[in-house]
């Protein structure tokens, strides 16, 4: 076995082993964390692809900000993970019965005759070949009406997020600014005169007189 195809080999395993725990860890952030291990890992599979860039853009934008903002959105949400696990394994025969189907047509496809390791193409590269400008090319030409369909679906996600972190909640605490820059000078500070509770302490020239008599 070569080198390229044992790293190929450890890398789908860890791969397949994150994406397990993200759907069967009981904490969101656990889940998380798995998938950012999921996502390295499929880096390195592009990597053995030479697909450098695919790979870096994997870490940087969904390791370095989409998983970032999946972790402010399960910390901000008030999640009832007792009922998130309600009747949780009562829909396995149904998941395991879409991933089985799911894994047979990858293995049709990948070992069909037009789809299989044989008609894929070698990985000998010209001169001066650049897998980024080809990949720009690709999806600003012939995949650019997906392209923007996904950047579409992405910005509705954002939003639905925010949303719903905005509801309402009894406990929450925030400022009025428009009834701060509404308050009057004489609102702002109160002079209230009291009286004192024990007499003021004797002078040096009030002491001399009573000492004297």
């Amino acid at each position: 076995m070569e080198f390229k195809t044992f790293v190929f080999y450890v890398l789908a395993a860890i791969m397949l082993f994150g994406a397990l725990r993200v759907i069967s860890a009981r904490n969101p952030v656990h889940a998380a964390l798995f998938l950012v291990l999921t996502f390295f890992s499929a880096a390195g599979l592009w990597l053995l692809l030479q697909a450098e860039f695919l790979a870096i853009v994997l870490i940087m934008v969904y390791v370095g900000a989409v998983m970032v903002l999946f972790l402010f959105v399960v910390m901000m949400l008030d999640i009832d993970i007792a009922r998130l696990r309600h009747r949780f394994w009562s829909y396995l025969p149904l998941g395991a019965m879409i991933g089985l189907l799911m894994v047979a047509e990858m293995a049709l496809v990948l070992g069909g005759k037009y789809f299989g390791a044989a008609a894929l193409p070698g990985q000998d590269m010209p001169a001066g070949y650049s897998n980024t400008k080809e990949l720009g090319r690709l999806l600003f030409t012939e995949y650019v009406y997906p392209f923007e369909l996904a950047s579409v679906v992405l910005l509705v996600g954002i939003v639905a997020a925010i949303m719903l972190t905005l509801r309402q909640r009894k406990d929450s605490k925030y400022q009025k600014v428009s009834e701060q820059l509404a308050v009057k000078r004489h609102e702002r500070v109160r002079l209230v005169k009291m009286a004192a509770e024990k007499d003021a302490p004797a002078t040096g020239e009030s002491a001399a007189e009573q000492g004297g008599q």
